[in-house]
């Protein structure tokens, strides 16, 4: 079991470890970040299992750093979790491209996304209502401004034509963000089929030996088969979520006071989130028996 978790660590850590000397962390920055989330998960275990607050003998003990620095981190924990969250900003123009790209009724007869006018009479389909449809906290023209500087949408006169088919930011600090929050739930996925819960959904299709030119003929539709996914994905959910709000509409409490059971109240007291994923990765590999797979 060492070796193969030791086999797994190392695949995960290489690719991770190779960009962070592309940006200058030494072992050592990288070794001070993994004392904090030592103690932080340690703690956040006893935490999940019901256990009373961890002493700092106990997370010394169980993450193997000194109890004096199991204490100044522990302080650091408290002053902040260390979590960078997503650029406000950049989250509503990611919900705003994924709406336009996945409602029927921002797409056209051949089921790829309008140009939208920048406003127009209800229910005619414009900018400033899919803004409105995704409930950004934010004025639709912060939001195309966004966009445009993304080099995500294009405006021409009055109307906005949709150049690419996802957002992306141009900073560095938000595709940051993005890739800890994939990867980030990408591993829970893996982890919490590997202590045997129930299984999240988490596989994938792989080839070790094909032609280039094969993959050079399927790359375009792959991507294309993951954006459909998705796409679909997002319609699934909203539906979904529409009828939820139906429903609890319909439960609301009428004039005289009466409402709905308290069942359903307790039902949505709790709020859950979710991702799904799909990513794409080739490179030039030497030839193997093995030839493909789905795991």
């Amino acid at each position: 079991m060492y070796d193969a978790l030791k086999s797994a660590a190392l695949s995960i850590l290489r690719p991770f470890v190779r960009y962070l000397i592309t940006q200058g962390w030494t072992y050592g920055a990288l070794a001070e970040l993994l004392k904090f989330v030592y103690v932080g998960e340690v703690i956040a275990l006893d935490e999940r299992d019901g256990k009373p607050t961890p002493t700092d003998s106990r997370v010394s003990l169980l993450s193997g750093i000194h109890r004096k620095e199991v204490r100044r981190l522990r302080e650091e924990l408290q002053a902040g979790s260390g979590q960078i969250a997503l650029r406000h900003g950049a989250n509503m123009s990611a919900q705003v491209v994924a709406a336009w790209v996945a409602c029927a009724a921002y797409r056209d007869a051949q089921g790829e996304p309008r140009t939208l006018p920048l406003r127009a009479a209800d229910p005619l389909p414009s900018f400033e209502s899919l803004v409105r449809l995704v409930k950004a906290d934010m004025r639709p023209r912060t939001v195309l401004d966004e966009l445009l500087h993304a080099g995500v949408v294009e405006l021409q006169d009055d109307a906005v034509r949709l150049a690419r088919g996802g957002y992306v930011s141009d900073l560095p600090e938000d595709r940051l963000a993005f890739m800890g929050a994939h990867i980030g739930d990408h591993l829970r996925a893996t982890v919490h089929n590997l202590e045997g819960r129930a299984p999240y959904l988490e596989q994938s299709v792989y080839f070790d030996d094909l032609p280039a030119t094969v993959v050079d003929g399927v790359r375009d539709d792959l991507r294309h088969l993951g954006e459909q996914v998705l796409q679909d994905a997002y319609q699934r959910i909203a539906r979904a979520e529409q009828a939820d709000r139906a429903a609890q509409s319909a439960g609301q409490p009428d004039g005289d006071g009466q409402a709905g059971d308290g069942h359903a109240k307790a039902q949505h007291a709790s709020r859950n989130r979710l991702r799904l994923g799909v990513y794409y990765y080739e490179e030039s590999a030497p030839p193997s028996r093995q030839n493909g797979g789905v795991q």
